[in-house]
């Protein structure tokens, strides 16, 4: 058998029962692999990363090494969480790299999405590598590579950036989700006590907010799609859709609309909401958002967010639309 197939015996982990049966098989395999040796992890916040971080932190306490940049393309509050959960309640040996400037000034100008992720991925690499070589006594590196992603790609988590590290960083891989389904991850997530808004964090690119802040990014335009994605995300939480909408999200466009504000004209991006709901992300269709709700996240938006005068909301599903517009 191949070592990238789920063997055929392996059960669905559906239950704190045979979650608690697959960390305590797993604490035990990693106890085995990695000794008294140290493991390096790109943190992101991420459930399949978290949960790897939770799984080696049970299993090898400070020998595990949490490295969370933050590139400035996260979400509100995702930074300060990844601290709070990992480093202040869970006791992890974690790094903050603070390589928001560098990020964006690499970005500055760069219009093309493809460009964009590419500068994003090799920058992420160079950030992390760099890291890594001021350590000393690495001898494994941790991925959060699921399932999925080897059945889809050559098993290399891609939007963790890692697998391109320089040949002088010859890490062991350590991969203990590498057989389960992004459900599976969550139910084991919960059973380690990771928080809910961690465990069912919806699916989020690999170049964040960089793929949302459409065309060339600039700060101002990415702190209003953060500011706008936050109010979204906290008015369908408040709605009790936060469990039940596979993905939503917000972008803005590189354009200006004319408006009206406090009686002045105004020249504003617009904020463009987007909510999915799909099986395999193959296909998708449109969560109808209440009316009532709809009105209520416009006016937060144009009336919270510096520099947007419009919400528009998008009604493509897949096909035509891709559920991202980069």
């Amino acid at each position: 058998m191949s070592d990238n197939k789920r063997p055929e015996s392996m059960k669905r982990i559906n239950s704190p029962e045979l979650a608690k049966a697959f960390i305590a098989e797993q604490v035990e395999a990693l106890k085995k692999q990695i000794g008294d040796k140290k493991v390096l992890l790109a943190l992101s916040g991420g459930v399949d990363s978290s949960v790897v971080a939770a799984l080696l932190i049970k299993a090898i306490g400070k020998n595990l090494v949490c490295v969370h940049v933050n590139h400035g393309l996260l979400r509100k509050g995702e930074p300060e969480q990844v601290i709070k959960v990992f480093r202040d309640e869970l006791g992890a040996t974690l790094i903050y790299v603070d390589a928001v400037d560098r990020f964006l000034d690499k970005l500055a100008g760069v219009s093309d999405p493809e460009t964009k992720r590419k500068v994003i991925g090799k920058e992420f690499i160079d950030v992390f590598a760099e890291e890594a070589k001021k350590l000393e006594g690495i001898r494994f590196l941790a991925q959060g590579t699921i399932y999925p992603d080897i059945l889809e790609s050559d098993g290399i988590k891609a939007h963790h950036n890692v697998g391109g590290l320089p040949e002088d960083l010859n890490f062991e891989l350590v991969e203990p989700v590498k057989f389960l389904y992004k459900d599976e991850v969550r139910v084991v997530g919960k059973q380690l006590g990771l928080p809910d808004n961690m465990v069912y964090r919806q699916p989020f690119p690999g170049p964040g907010l960089g793929v949302r802040c459409l065309g060339a990014i600039t700060r101002d335009r990415l702190e209003a799609l953060r500011e706008a994605d936050a109010i979204l995300r906290e008015e369908f939480a408040n709605a009790g859709l936060a469990g039940k909408v596979w993905q939503y999200f917000t972008i803005i466009p590189d354009y200006k609309s004319v408006g009206v504000k406090d009686g002045l004209r105004s020249f504003e991006w617009p904020v463009i909401i987007r909510a999915v709901n799909t099986r395999d992300a193959m296909t998708a269709t449109i969560e109808p958002i209440p009316y009532e709700l709809l009105g209520r996240i416009v006016d937060r938006i144009v009336h919270e967010v510096k520099g947007v005068n419009r919400v528009l909301y998008d009604l493509t599903p897949k096909p035509t639309g891709t559920i991202e517009w980069e």
